[in-house]
């Protein structure tokens, strides 16, 4: 059986209390790290120095989502931060390969972000370059979203078109996540599942956390 990641999204996080709640999340696999510049999409939340904060308070890999609109110039300086992991949207930019070349020379892992109307098969030409394929399963901009129920069906053609390549980069859902959306998507192929509110909106995170990876792992049993 395949793992089932978790990250936790600090867009969801008290950040009056920054470390007390990623040391309340030290039980998941990844932190995920949500940019937005009220340009590409229509919120604004963290830049370098809260990136920063962040590697300095946990010592999980840190998935950083670029919803910005100059990812180009901007990719370099979340590397230089600390991004373990960095998403830049295909929407975004024209120069998508070098982008990812860049990202995986400076020994991060590169991933490319998909809007919900934005076709899997744009990323053909790139995606045996991937480590990752984040499934934006909301439109991006706000957390607390509700899920878009035809996601699967998306990650499910992402993922046959990955086998038919013979690569299998790690494919990421975020947006609606909880214990009640895990399986469906990890049935599809999704391992990755970002989850915001469904976390830090709970008393008990790490129990959280644990029934979305339980309920991921039940749903990635059935994959077919």
């Amino acid at each position: 059986m395949e793992e089932i990641l978790v990250a936790p999204s600090v867009l969801s996080a008290d950040f009056t209390r920054l470390a007390d709640e990623l040391g309340d999340v030290s039980s998941a696999d990844l932190v995920h790290f949500d940019v937005m510049d009220g340009h590409f999409v229509p919120n604004l939340t963290f830049g370098l120095d809260v990136l920063r904060a962040v590697k300095s308070a946990t010592d999980l890999p840190v998935d950083v989502h670029l919803m910005i609109s100059n990812p180009d110039e901007m990719v370099e300086k979340y590397l230089d931060a600390g991004a373990d992991v960095v998403s830049f949207h295909y929407e975004a930019t024209a120069h998508a390969h070098r982008l990812v070349s860049l990202i995986r020379d400076r020994g991060a892992r590169a991933s490319v972000a998909i809007n919900p109307a934005t076709p899997v098969c744009l990323l053909e030409p790139i995606l045996e370059d991937l480590d990752m394929v984040l499934v934006m399963t909301v439109n991006p901009g706000f957390g607390g979203q509700s899920f878009i129920e035809s996601s699967p069906r998306k990650v499910r053609r992402l993922r046959r078109m990955c086998d038919e390549h013979g690569v299998h980069p790690l494919i990421e859902v975020d947006g609606g996540i909880s214990s009640a959306t895990a399986a469906a998507v990890t049935s599809a192929g999704a391992r990755v599942l970002v989850a915001g509110s469904a976390v830090f909106g709970t008393a008990d995170r790490a129990a959280a956390i644990a029934d979305i990876r339980r309920a991921g792992l039940a749903g990635a049993s059935k994959t077919a």
